[in-house]
């Protein structure tokens, strides 16, 4: 096992660690909710996933752009990275609110505007992914994917928006501004937690992806020297 992978199973370990730390003190810290009860702590995992899924997002926004404009592989493949996670955090934000919205409004799903535009933010980046599987030439899979990157993140104020601009079943925005006290810490903890498991994350697929096109570099050279000695 090299240094590196020691140190990436270190830090994984950190990484989880903490995510149990932060969901232990919100949980045990905070009240059971007059109106909801203890379901009102799904929050902890709920709120968080969905600001670290507009990071991702954000991160893909930017990369794209740096793509378009300097035309550097490793911006396509951290804008990539960024994708998967932010389609994983935003599919526990849909999952999650089902199932806070199951006791709460009596049904798993409905058609309201928060809801409704995080299922098309989604859709929008499960289609990102999915054009990268089916374009086979890089470059080209680089400049499609930047486009629908940028054009999907345009997607990301109408979510946050949603519940301002139309009359919505969901609630407000959650944010320690908005909370009674017993529930701001956990609250701050876990965002930041998120963030860091973001982080973390990304920053592991963008390695391993590194290391997918290094292996395909030296499969070409293979099969080129291997193509020249038959000539």
């Amino acid at each position: 096992m090299t240094p590196s992978n020691d140190a990436g199973r270190l830090a994984g370990g950190v990484v989880v660690a903490l995510f149990v730390a932060a969901q232990l003190f919100g949980v045990a810290t905070s009240p059971a909710e007059a109106g909801m009860g203890h379901l009102q702590k799904i929050m902890y995992v709920h709120v968080p996933a969905a600001w670290a899924a507009f990071l991702a997002f954000g991160i893909v926004f930017i990369m794209s752009i740096l793509y378009l404009v300097r035309r550097r592989e490793s911006h396509d493949l951290l804008a990539a990275s960024a994708a998967q996670v932010g389609v994983v955090l935003t599919g526990l934000t849909l999952a999650l609110g089902s199932i806070w919205g199951r006791p709460t409004w009596g049904v798993w799903w409905t058609w309201d505007p928060r809801l409704t535009s995080t299922a098309v933010l989604f859709v929008i980046f499960v289609g990102y992914l999915a054009l990268r599987s089916f374009v086979d030439e890089p470059q080209q899979r680089a400049r499609w994917s930047a486009a629908v990157g940028i054009l999907g993140f345009l997607n990301v104020p109408i979510v946050y928006m949603s519940v301002r601009w139309w009359r919505t079943l969901h609630q407000p925005s959650s944010s320690p501004a908005t909370v009674d006290d017993p529930y701001v810490w956990g609250l701050r903890i876990n965002a930041v937690v998120f963030i860091i498991v973001m982080a973390y994350l990304i920053r592991r697929l963008y390695q391993a992806s590194i290391l997918q096109r290094k292996v395909e570099a030296l499969e070409e050279e293979r099969a080129l020297a291997t193509e020249g000695s038959h000539v």
